[in-house]
């Protein structure tokens, strides 16, 4: 490769190698994050507005932003407004380890120095940007404790701290999208290849690849504390048929099909006429 290089005096940001070469990123997250690194104060990088911007999808979007969360770039906190609304504030790092700053503190110096022989470079500032609040941490538990218990399935994947740590976000997200902890636990063990060597690697892959869809909203189906948005309607209840006693499914009590169909022939209507 030759690299073919021009002088730019404006619109260009400084990205460090820790992200564009990152080892254990995907490549979406490795856009994502050059991306969101890219963006003025004060913009949106919730999932509904990047998913508008690229055609990755939602899915691909919000794994790719779960993926820089674990690793440092992308942080996110919740705070609640004076009008009592609960919201997320997204904080950008330009390289992990990079503490939020409080109110009144200079953001840190953290980006290399220009070289002497080039003009000075404008630091893109790393203000938060407001997003919907997330429920993903109610999953965080649950996912590092299934990924801790796949080493009961196959030892080869007794998993480091620091890949339970990185993989825990994405079991989360099959948790959010209406998955049970064993259908994740059927995915990630089955069909496992006699030379595994990157176990880690594998579950990531299974993880990002294979993710499901939610559950669509059904009118049927509104939310409330037994019913969680995008679950399966249930069944309607059994109800007493009014005209033969047999019970069948009905939101309501009255015919039965068998009965309804009946009394819509000319014979039921009529006895006469059957006469």
């Amino acid at each position: 490769m030759t690299h073919i290089r021009r002088y730019q005096p404006d619109r260009y940001t400084i990205i460090g190698n820790h992200l564009a070469q990152h080892r254990d990123l995907s490549l979406t997250a490795i856009g994502v994050g050059t991306h969101i690194l890219s963006l003025p104060e004060g913009a949106s990088v919730d999932i509904r507005t990047l998913a508008a911007r690229f055609p990755e999808g939602r899915d691909r979007i919000a794994f790719a932003l779960r993926e820089l969360e674990a690793h440092g770039y992308v942080e996110r906190v919740r705070e609640r407004t004076a009008e009592g609304r609960v919201i997320t504030r997204t904080y950008a790092h330009s390289a992990p380890g990079v503490t939020v700053p409080s109110q009144g503190d200079e953001e840190p110096e953290d980006a290399p120095s220009p070289v002497a022989a080039e003009p000075p470079r404008p630091q893109t500032p790393t203000t938060p940007a407001v997003e919907e609040s997330s429920a993903s941490g109610e999953h965080q538990a649950p996912a590092r404790a299934l990924l801790v218990s796949l080493r009961r399935t196959d030892d080869r994947l007794t998993l480091p701290e620091r890949d339970v740590r990185r993989l825990a976000p994405a079991v989360a997200a099959w948790f959010e999208n209406g998955a049970s902890a064993e259908a994740v636990r059927r995915t990630l063990t089955a069909g496992l290849p006699p030379d595994l060597e990157n176990p880690a690697g594998l579950l990531a892959h299974r993880l990002r690849e294979l993710l499901p869809p939610p559950f669509p909203v059904s009118p049927e189906t509104p939310p409330g504390p037994d019913r969680g948005e995008g679950r399966p309607p249930r069944p309607a209840p059994f109800q007493n048929c009014d005209g033969c006693e047999r019970a069948f499914r009905g939101r309501e009590p009255g015919l039965c099909r068998d009965c309804r169909d009946c009394r819509g022939t000319p014979e039921a209507r009529d006895p006469a006429v059957a006469a």
